[in-house]
């Protein structure tokens, strides 16, 4: 019997030809990560296990995101906590404010987590990565001071759902779309543990922003993890990115076997969808944009790991062309990373959002989490590109968070209610390839 592409990489570093699901496996690490949040944990863990100093100073990224620029003093001490430790240590990937992002969009950027690697992260949205064909999961801050120590960590072998979706995508749709459909699906646990590996002549038409918002959410659903086999897209996209920051490694090409076993598949027939929203308060809660009742919004919330990269910066552009934002609605725009920033503000889009009466703000998580740079009061209502819309998560317990892509979402902006980007735009947005900027 065959493998799956998650079961050929956890062998790959674990010494063995093969592995099955439920083995636990010691696995040779690439990469850790962990933002201003889960880094001081980790640090302090680390100290507490009387190791000189880390593993490979090369192989560990930490990144101010979450709280970024500090919102308060513990905030601010959380930094500090982190930079001291970078210092002590020497890590080599320290991503400060200014100078980073969110660090779900900024590693792939830097083509530090690259095919067939094994990612492990101190966030739970770390399985982002995996829609560049390698492994990619987020652990707690003690077990990733374990891998800072040595460079390895333990996993059991998870079941792969393998996820199937053809056709070409209509107007309007993009990966935010496609995972919504997949988690209403099989639910908020229907990938509890699994290995999420989305296939299908329908990943051809993605952008692979696009895709790295597909395993970006496979946690969402329960999952150890999120998986593409690389083509060439995945190639294109990761040498362009080693080009422009001068960053260069070799990686393996790795997809599943034919006869590779799979606890179960999920079938998407993505040419018939339509924007997806996801109704308060779960993501399996998605449904149709044209299902979802009339109902006045008072925030939108363009940014977040999720949804935060040029491409969603663009077609969010598209939408609002010569609009301007409902007066009642507050709009707020946070673009990933610096470089994004920076390629948007180049575009004229920062100006436009700007002028149209939106918040731009600089790279941070703050929204997305409730910490700050739009939290949400009682009772109120917002449209947010991000991946969670659980009770309290942006802000106050009565308030309510639908889930949708970044055309909805500013579509909803400018109409003042949850609309149907078709609704201000008739005309679908031509997309230009993603950022390779350096």
């Amino acid at each position: 019997m065959g493998q799956t592409i998650t079961e050929k990489i956890l062998a790959r570093h674990s010494g063995r030809d093969e592995v099955r699901p439920g083995d636990i496996v010691m696995c040779r690490v690439d990469l850790a990560m962990a933002n201003d949040v889960t880094a001081p944990a980790a640090a302090d863990a680390f100290a507490r296990m009387d190791v000189a100093t880390v593993w490979d100073r090369s192989k560990i990224a930490l990144v101010a995101s979450h709280f970024a620029p500090a919102k308060d003093i513990a905030s601010a001490n959380l930094m500090t906590r982190m930079r001291s430790f970078a210092l002590e240590h020497d890590i080599e990937h320290l991503f400060e404010v200014g100078r980073g992002g969110i660090e779900h969009i900024l590693l792939p950027e830097e083509a530090l987590t690259l095919p067939g690697d094994v990612v492990i992260g101190a966030d739970s949205h770390s399985c982002t990565y995996g829609a560049l064909g390698c492994f990619s999961t987020g652990v707690g801050s003690t077990d990733l001071a374990a891998v800072m120590a040595t460079g390895e960590i333990w996993l059991r072998v998870p079941e792969s759902l393998r996820v199937v979706y053809s056709g070409a995508p209509p107007p309007w749709i993009v990966g935010k779309d496609l995972i919504l459909s997949v988690i209403a699906a099989i639910g908020d646990d229907g990938a509890r543990y699994m290995a999420m590996e989305h296939t299908g002549d329908t990943l051809g038409y993605l952008s692979m922003d696009s895709r790295l918002t597909l395993t970006n959410m496979a946690i969402e659903a329960g999952a150890k993890s999120g998986i593409i086999a690389p083509d060439q897209t995945t190639f294109d996209y990761v040498s362009s990115r080693q080009a422009a920051v001068g960053r260069h490694r070799d990686w393996p090409t790795l997809a599943s076997d034919s006869d590779a076993a799979y606890a179960s598949e999920v079938r998407i027939d993505a040419a018939s969808l339509e924007p997806m929203v996801a109704r308060p308060s779960l993501p399996s809660r998605a449904v149709p944009v044209g299902e979802i009742e009339p109902v006045r919004v008072d925030q939108v919330f363009i940014g977040s790991c999720t949804n935060a990269r040029i491409e969603d910066l663009r077609i969010a552009a598209h939408v609002l062309g010569d609009e301007r934002i409902a007066p009642h609605v507050r709009l707020m725009v946070i673009p990933a990373t610096q470089r994004v920033w920076q390629q948007a503000n180049a575009e004229g889009l920062l100006d436009l959002f700007a002028g149209a009466g939106a918040s731009v703000s600089t790279p941070t998580c703050g929204a997305c989490l409730g910490a700050h740079m739009g939290v949400l009061g009682p009772d109120e209502v917002c449209v947010s590109t991000s991946n969670r819309n659980y009770v309290g998560r942006m802000g106050h317990p009565s308030a309510q968070v639908y889930l949708a892509n970044p055309a909805v979402a500013m579509a909803s902006a400018v109409a003042g209610a949850v609309a149907h980007p078709a609704e201000i735009r008739p005309d679908a947005p031509n997309l230009v390839p993603e950022l390779v900027v350096g």
